[in-house]
This record gives structure tokens, sequence and C-alpha cells, in this order.
């Protein structure tokens, strides 16, 4: 059974860092490319960044220089640390975990909120 549980969402002020992780199990993480998506009310899912098994990273300009994701490959886990939040209205963060093997394996974690207000 594939799992993927985010962590890390709170309520945090302007201007403040966060860290949110996903742990995985049920997939060997390390074939895996790894992504972090948010979505508000109203509007659609959004990809924030992603790396790939590889370690390559891409991110959405809006968050370039202020986020970074990383992987832990032994712990199965991938971050995304958030720095110099901007107030925004509520955002669930996803985790997102995909490989392209014949058939496409894309699984998704149930989403951690993050509220950016003072």
């Amino acid at each position: 059974q594939v799992q993927l549980v985010e962590s890390g969402g709170v309520l945090v002020q302007p201007g403040g860092s966060l860290r949110l992780s996903c742990a995985t199990s049920g997939i060997i993480f390390s074939t895996y490319d790894m992504g972090w998506y948010r979505q508000a009310p109203g509007k659609q899912r959004e990809l924030v960044a992603a790396i790939t098994r590889g370690g390559s990273t891409n991110y959405a300009d809006s968050v370039k220089g202020r986020f970074t994701i990383s992987r832990d490959n032994t712990k199965n886990t991938v971050y995304l640390q958030m720095s110099s939040l901007k107030f925004d209205a509520p955002a669930v963060y996803y985790c997102n975990a995909r490989k392209l093997a014949i058939v496409l394996f894309d699984y998704w974690g149930q989403g951690t909120q993050v509220t950016v207000s003072s």
C-alpha cells in the first residue's frame, strides 16, 4: 500500500519560515520524481517545486529563491523548506510521487494546510 504523509503545515506569520515533510512508504522512493503542489480555495492545484530522482530541482517563479526542495532517500522523505513567506490565502500543500515506467505511477498525499497570516 502506497502512502504519502505530509506534515508541518501550520499558521505562520508573513516573513516566517516553515518546513514541510512528506514521508513515503510502499514505493521505492529513490526511483521516483517528487513534487510539492499547492491549492488555494477556488484555484487550480499548481506546482511549487519538484526534485527528480537524480536530484535536479525546479521551482515555480513565485517561490524561486525562497523555497528549497530536498530529498533524503535513506528516510524515504521529501522536504520543502519555505522562507520569507508572504501573506496569501491559505493553501493546502500536497506531496506527489511520480514515475514513468511503461505506465505512469502517480501518487498523492492527503495534504497539509499552510496559512500565512498575522
